[in-house]
């Protein structure tokens, strides 16, 4: 098991105790909410750049789309070859409203302008990881 993904579980421990709830269709039946965690990997000396684009744009424009994000963390020392990881956590109501939110923000006009402005510099990020979480009946997630 890497330490990213070690870091990533720990993450997922330390937002246990905030309590969400399942959303409810209209039609009474109980929907899990999907936690999507996001491991990103910077190319050399871009993580700057990733952070501020998160700060003025990407925040927004995933909150405009219906995504609660939870939390965001890097690892602690930064791992060797430097500052290149960030993880953060999503919440959505399920895994076909994220979908839906993900087709939208990457629609999203002001998204398309914000990547390409802040990669003038070069590509920001080298690889994302993602991977889907579903709180178990026993968590304070549910």
């Amino acid at each position: 098991m890497s330490v990213v993904t070690v870091l990533a579980m720990g993450a997922m421990a330390l937002i246990a105790g905030q309590g969400a709830k399942d959303a409810v269709t209209k039609e009474g039946k109980t929907v899990a909410k999907a936690f999507e965690l996001r491991i990103y990997h910077t190319h050399p000396g871009r993580m700057p750049a990733l952070e501020k684009r998160f700060i003025d744009h990407s925040n927004g424009l995933l909150e405009k789309h219906g995504m609660k994000l939870m939390g965001f963390w890097k690892p602690v020392p930064a791992p060797e070859g430097g500052d290149t990881v960030l993880i953060y956590l999503v919440e959505h109501a399920s895994r076909e409203a994220a979908d839906k939110s993900w087709d939208a923000f990457r629609k999203d006009e002001a998204w398309l302008k914000a990547r390409a402005e802040s990669e003038k510099d070069g590509p920001i990020v080298k690889k994302v990881d993602v991977q889907w979480w579903g709180a178990t009946p026993y968590s304070a997630l549910r």
